[in-house]
């Protein structure tokens, strides 16, 4: 059942003219780093590897994993090119902290990694640079608690639902043909790691959201939601009307 008085989606549009921590702010005459590649589905990092680099994105997606002893994954998080990840680094007690998730590229990617101390040592001279990683970091910590949130309710078409309104607001583009919709490139399988849920069950329920016209899918053409209805409709408000050519 649709739960009343969700809390609203964090908008970091304000925060994010602060955190402009990106590799472009990164010297780039090798001066620190080293650029690595890595294939569709290779691991930046994964279980037990030691966490004394933050890495930052050059091209492609990397997914953050976390997998049980059954196999089954969570995605904690999908990181898009120019943006940093792996700053649990700063976390290591004497440099002999694990990482305990997997650093998956989604696509081919390339990836730029720097030394903790070399990294610290670079914050260190860059004031600007320190503030914007600063934000970044709140900025992710916040999305986190918000994932916990959601991903505590008992509803698993609760969970989908807010899944999708969180990947709509950070990762959507606006479609160019149907209004209020927006596009989000994501397969059945990702959205079952993101929100704790099997495969089949994700099937079922995106088929019903479907049929409420919340959302739009074929083999050929990529997801679309319309996150105002989604939102009003997992909230327990009326539906705004959908027009017809919406639902061809």
């Amino acid at each position: 059942m649709p739960r009343k008085n969700i809390p609203p989606l964090p908008d970091h549009r304000d925060c994010e003219i602060l955190s402009g921590l990106t590799i472009d702010n990164v010297p780039r005459d090798n001066l620190i780093g080293r650029m690595r590649r890595y294939g569709k589905g290779s691991n930046v990092w994964k279980p037990d590897d030691r966490s004394d680099s933050i890495f930052f994105l050059q091209r492609g997606h990397v997914a953050i994993v976390l997998s049980d002893r059954e196999g089954r994954e969570v995605v904690f998080g999908v990181i898009e090119a120019g943006e940093p990840f792996g700053e649990l680094c700063f976390c290591a007690p004497k440099k002999h902290f694990l990482r305990e998730t997997y650093a998956r590229a989604m696509f081919e990617s390339e990836v730029l990694e720097i030394k903790l101390d070399d990294f610290m040592n670079f914050l260190q001279e860059n004031r600007d640079a320190l503030q914007a990683f600063t934000f970044t970091f709140c900025c992710r910590l916040n999305d986190c608690q918000s994932r916990i949130e959601f991903l505590a309710y008992r509803g698993a078409e609760e969970r989908l639902g807010r899944v999708l309104l969180h990947l709509a607001a950070s990762r959507g583009k606006p479609s160019e043909t149907r209004k209020h919709q927006i596009i989000l490139p994501i397969s059945h399988d990702e959205l079952a790691q993101m929100a704790a849920m099997s495969r089949p069950h994700v099937t079922v329920t995106m088929g019903k959201l479907r049929r409420l016209g919340l959302v739009q899918y074929d083999r050929n053409n990529p997801l679309m939601i319309d996150a105002e209805r989604l939102n009003a409709y997992l909230t327990g408000e009326s539906l705004p009307v959908v027009s017809k050519e919406i639902l061809e």
